[in-house]
């Protein structure tokens, strides 16, 4: 048998059961795709490709559906990545360019992801541990509150309000946040503890009270804001044939439903490439997936990755 056409055999078993989510069989390969043999030549490929454990029959003469081995050779081998044409890029842009925050660049982005792929998307928040400071904001609130502001480089915002037992004097509040933003502005946030320390003790004694509950502020709020989390949306497309696939839409949903499994499989998954990565079926090792497939990559500036987008 040629290698090239066992290739070309099973390239087109997994394009029509993806489509169709019935067992395939010779005669419609011969139908749809130009292989250029016989059926019988088709069904002695098809034997070949079962022997290896790349296709399955489900039960006696039904056609052949892929298996995860056959799955993992044709993402390896065989795929192809379309790009996006260039009306596409245009409407995706024009999408996003409208979010006023993180959280809605986020939600758009997974709407948005589910839509064009028409299966569950997944999208990782920005990581802390992974972002740097972009800037650091101190706003009087009134005589006795400060407001401070922390911005990182990835978008991301947090605010807390610090209560004073005494008015702020009115030099010091420009003068901190000059020398804060100097000290730590475009460090990764898991390297502030120690700059921010250094500039506290820099301050006189008598205001040096009053600086280290901002620093305490800041150390804290970055503490409180490290917890990872995902946005999912396209859930309803795992029940768009109508069918319960081999009864698995149900361990599915609850793996989605758990946080903890998708951040730690899409860490794992980073770590596997940089780039795209897949893991298909039995690869993953939670059981609620195990009949799904994962497709992920990174996302950030400059190809740095922040955090990861893919789609179940």
């Amino acid at each position: 048998m040629s290698e090239d056409r066992r290739l070309e055999v099973l390239r087109a078993i997994v394009e029509d059961y993806v489509q169709t989510r019935e067992p395939v069989g010779s005669r419609v390969l011969v139908e749809r795709h130009a292989l250029g043999v016989s059926p019988a030549t088709i069904r002695n490929d098809m034997a070949a490709l079962e022997d290896a454990g790349y296709i399955a029959q489900p039960h006696t003469s039904a056609g052949r559906v892929p298996t995860d081995k056959g799955y993992r050779l044709f993402v390896d081998q065989l795929s192809t990545v379309k790009p996006l044409s260039a009306p596409e890029r245009r409407a995706i842009q024009q999408f996003l360019v409208d979010a006023v925050d993180l959280d809605d660049v986020v939600d758009r982005s997974v709407r948005l992801l589910a839509q064009l792929t028409q299966q569950v998307a997944v999208v990782q928040y920005p990581s802390l541990r992974r972002s740097a400071l972009r800037h650091l904001e101190l706003v009087p609130v009134g005589a006795t509150r400060l407001l401070v502001v922390i911005i990182t480089d990835t978008g991301r915002v947090e605010q807390r309000v610090l209560e004073l037992d005494a008015p702020v004097p009115e030099h010091l509040v420009p003068e901190l946040r000059a020398r804060l933003n100097a000290a730590v502005a475009g460090r990764r946030l898991v390297d502030l503890p120690e700059p921010l320390a250094r500039t506290a003790t820099a301050f006189p004694d008598a205001h040096r009270p009053l600086v280290q509950k901002v620093v305490a502020v800041v150390e804290d709020t970055l503490g409180e804001a490290t917890e990872e989390r995902v946005v999912i949306a396209g859930a309803s497309h795992l029940a768009r044939t109508g069918t319960d696939f081999t009864g698995t839409i149900r361990p599915v949903l609850e793996a989605l439903e758990e946080q903890v499994v998708l951040l730690r499989l899409l860490t794992e998954m980073a770590e596997d490439s940089a780039g795209v990565s897949v893991r298909i079926g039995r690869e993953n090792d939670h059981v609620g997936l195990a009949e799904a497939s994962v497709v992920a990559t990174g996302y950030g500036a400059d190809g740095d990755p922040v955090a990861r987008i893919g789609s179940v």
